[in-house]
């Protein structure tokens, strides 16, 4: 090989001295925490059996909270009369939400849509199975929604419901995850809480149509 097509070592060596500098390292990203955090409901989405599901059951216990910090008393619906007293678990009506219950539904779901969208960029993935911060966000609306109290049907019914939509993805819950980022993650299972909200709604109507008396869930 000749002078000419031989490159002086200098400039041979050159571009590899660059990479390897210092300063042309690639910085090492930095684990988002706390968007792990809120992504995976706090972890229960590193379950490794049904982490959706667990996501679902930390939806029911947010509003159940919520609902006991935020109204010390409310206003529930029983055979067509407005009472007002307290709410328990065991509560037969529908409930009112008050704007604030409302207002937390809306925080949970902006800081899942961040949360989910910060993940979903670091992962590389459309959808990790671990964020389950839509789950909570969608079980959450789906009871909300349809006016529940504390009454343990009206929440299994509900919890029932949303599952099998946000499983099932009927259009347009499954056209809803082609929205980008992290309104993908969490616009399907709005989606699913507003069909299984449809459904709980209907079957009050339907038994009241038939037998004159609302169906108290």
């Amino acid at each position: 090989m000749t002078e000419k097509t031989d490159p002086p070592p200098s400039v041979a060596q050159a571009p590899l001295e660059s990479v390897s500098s210092p300063a042309f390292a690639a910085k090492p990203q930095k684990k988002p925490r706390f968007a792990l955090f809120v992504a995976t409901a706090g972890g229960l989405g590193y379950f490794p059996f049904a982490p959706g599901t667990w996501g679902s059951l930390a939806g029911a216990a947010i509003y159940l909270v919520l609902g006991s910090i935020l109204r010390k008393h409310a206003v529930f619906v029983m055979s067509g009369l407005s009472l007002s007293g307290h709410v328990t678990f065991w509560t037969i009506g529908w409930l009112i939400p008050r704007p604030w219950e409302f207002a937390a539904g809306l925080i949970i779901a902006g800081v899942g849509v961040w949360a989910s969208n910060r993940v979903s960029e670091r992962s590389a993935e459309k959808d990790p199975q671990y964020v389950v911060i839509d789950e909570v966000s969608g079980q959450q609306l789906t009871y909300l929604l349809t006016f529940v109290a504390g009454n343990w049907k009206s929440l299994l019914l509900g919890f029932i419901l949303f599952r099998v939509f946000d499983i099932w993805k009927p259009s347009p819950v499954r056209q809803a995850e082609s929205l980008p980022g992290g309104w993908g993650i969490m616009a399907d299972d709005w989606v699913a809480a507003i069909y299984a909200a449809v459904i709980i709604w209907g079957l009050r109507y339907i038994v009241q149509w038939v037998s004159g008396t609302p169906l108290q869930f």
